[in-house]
């Protein structure tokens, strides 16, 4: 594995142990020319995905940049990293186990915006407005008024 400081090709497992969920292994890294730590992941690929995006074009699904897009929506929450890495794992499979090889990248969208409405309502109003192309201020009201609704669906009231 390349080192990302110093890109020394020749660096050194300290620790590998299963993630939290299983979903993976978290491999503790040290490079002896640099003397950088960094953590890698390894994690079992079913299938090679594509995503269609809305011009038409056809991209390798990256779960890196899901993760990214999730981190930046996340920014400054108090989110527990294992939680969002559960998070993306979680849609991942769902994904994968749409039996599918190329994907909308509606569906992905979507898959997000649920599991962030159930992480955080904050990054998730974040995600919607980058995703559903938020123009005013009333495409905010609108959102967080489907937001307060949900909430009233689920409380007991004085019938």
């Amino acid at each position: 594995m390349r080192c990302p400081f110093c890109s020394n090709e020749e660096t050194q497992v300290k620790d590998s142990r299963p993630t939290e969920d299983g979903t993976a292994i978290r491999r503790r890294r040290y490079c002896p020319d640099c003397s950088g730590r960094f953590t890698t992941f390894e994690r079992v690929q079913l299938r090679e995905l594509m995503v269609l995006k809305k011009t038409g074009r056809r991209v390798p699904f990256d779960r890196d940049k899901l993760m990214r897009s999730i981190q930046v929506a996340l920014r400054k929450r108090p989110v527990d990293p294992e939680r969002v890495e559960r998070m993306v794992s979680g849609i991942v499979r769902r994904l994968e186990s749409l039996g599918e090889s190329e994907i909308k990248s509606e569906t992905v969208g979507k898959l997000v915006m649920e599991a962030l409405k159930m992480l955080d309502d904050v990054a998730y109003v974040r995600f919607a407005s980058v995703y559903k192309n938020f123009r005013e201020a009333k495409d905010f009201e609108e959102l967080l008024g489907e937001l307060s609704g949900d909430e009233d669906n689920g409380e007991t009231g004085d019938n």
